[in-house]
């Protein structure tokens, strides 16, 4: 229990640093970020319109009272309004972040149930056909760019076989085999960078488990080579694949933007690009915080995880 509060806290204060340099970072742009926001074509804006901008973000207040505003907020879960369209910015990360959590976890789970295996027989077959085979497929698929794969996915499946949609979304409520047939393309797309890793890392510690003592010990008990890979090698090599699973599934969160553009998929891309091009101060922010704070939320899972495989760390 004290392992778990102490890596929470650890979460806590990182997000608390992450709050704190997306604050600074709006203060240290040179220039006045109301005069930034509004700027059109290099012209200057109205000058009344800038002071109702730094009225309205706050920024006509003293530094400090701004940042305790900022983190009251945030406590709040209150991110202010899209200086778009006057909409809560909460309200648009809730309606669109299941859509994108959706997509991170379908294509965890394709990652997962094509490394396992594959990187589990590859190091049980090691130095033969299928393990080199295998591992080249997983360099290529590790270089490939997820906007590249998905826009060849979108040539091949959908253009020239018409076996898919180019990309859209349908609620799971209204269809479910359409939903879950607009969700294959992009998760796989996410998911196959994610694959490759969990391949290596899961074929280099089967590897490792494979030459341990107590592997040794186990055959020569008269275990069938079945009951020695489950028992005694799969076992022993997830918790390392978990640590590596749960790094790189924070970097998904940076994937997805990409993959969710090119497929259509509306998940948090849509108003980050257009809060971007809009320079819609609030909307960036907030789902600048949101990603974070789902990073290590991720990272605290993974670590959960690691603890149930490996008791000792949460005794350490």
């Amino acid at each position: 229990m004290f392992w778990l509060l102490r890596r929470l806290g650890v979460s806590l204060a990182l997000m608390w640093v992450v709050a704190s340099i997306v604050f600074l970072a709006l203060h240290l742009v040179p220039g006045d970020p109301a005069e930034i926001l509004l700027s059109t074509g290099g012209t200057a804006p109205d000058a009344f319109a800038v002071a109702e901008l730094r009225t309205r973000l706050g920024l006509d207040l003293p530094l400090h009272q701004q940042y305790t505003a900022f983190l009251a907020g945030l406590a709040r879960g209150d991110l202010g309004l899209s200086l778009v369209d006057e909409y809560p910015v909460i309200d648009e990360i809730l309606l669109r972040l299941p859509r994108t959590l959706e997509l991170i976890f379908a294509g965890t789970v394709i990652a997962l149930l094509v490394g396992l295996p594959t990187g589990t027989l590859a190091a049980v077959r090691q130095g033969g056909g299928f393990d080199r085979g295998s591992a080249a497929a997983a360099a290529i698929l590790q270089s490939v760019p997820v906007f590249v794969l998905g826009t060849v996915f979108i040539l091949v499946f959908a253009q020239w076989l018409r076996w898919m949609p180019a990309g859209g979304y349908m609620p799971f409520a209204e269809n479910p085999a359409r939903h879950m047939l607009l969700l294959l393309l992009p998760a796989l797309a996410v998911g196959k960078g994610l694959a490759a890793v969990v391949f290596r890392m899961t074929r280099a510690s089967v590897l490792d488990a494979l030459s341990r003592d107590h592997v040794r010990t186990a055959r020569a008990k008269g275990l069938s080579p079945r009951q020695v890979l489950w028992r005694h090698v799969v076992r022993n090599a997830l918790s390392p694949v978990a640590t590596v699973l749960g790094l790189h599934m924070g970097a998904l969160l940076g994937g997805t933007v990409l993959v969710e553009y090119v497929f259509n998929w509306p998940g948090l891309s849509t108003p980050l690009l257009r809060a971007v091009e809009a320079r819609d101060y609030p909307m960036v922010v907030g789902i600048v915080l949101t990603v974070s704070g789902l990073f290590l939320l991720i990272n605290l899972a993974m670590d959960l995880v690691y603890a149930a495989l490996d008791p000792r760390v949460a005794r350490a």
